[in-house]
């Protein structure tokens, strides 16, 4: 999923007081990682996800397992969003 320069700016604004909600520990990411990251983007729609090491290197992974789109990397911390298949709440500027 491709987001507009317009809409990350949107949902680094809606981002910003959230807190991780998924820790990604030092053992990396795992199947169990992926489903609880997924299961997360579909109550939430945008999450944080706060990574051990290397958060610019498994924020494609994260965002290739769960078919979401990563808003920022900001240290160890992953923004990431993906629409509900039932209603989704946020809409997105076009």
């Amino acid at each position: 999923m491709e987001l507009t320069s317009k809409q990350r700016q949107y949902l680094k604004g809606l981002a910003h007081h959230l807190k991780p909600v998924v820790q990604v520990g030092d053992k990396g990411i795992s199947s169990a990682v992926i489903e609880k990251t997924s299961e997360e983007l579909e109550n939430h729609e945008l999450i944080k996800v706060k990574v051990d090491a290397d958060a610019k290197d498994r924020a494609p992974i994260l965002a290739d397992g769960t078919g979401a789109a990563v808003v920022q990397v900001i240290g160890r911390v992953v923004v990431l969003y993906r629409a509900r298949k039932k209603k989704p709440a946020i809409r997105l500027p076009a």
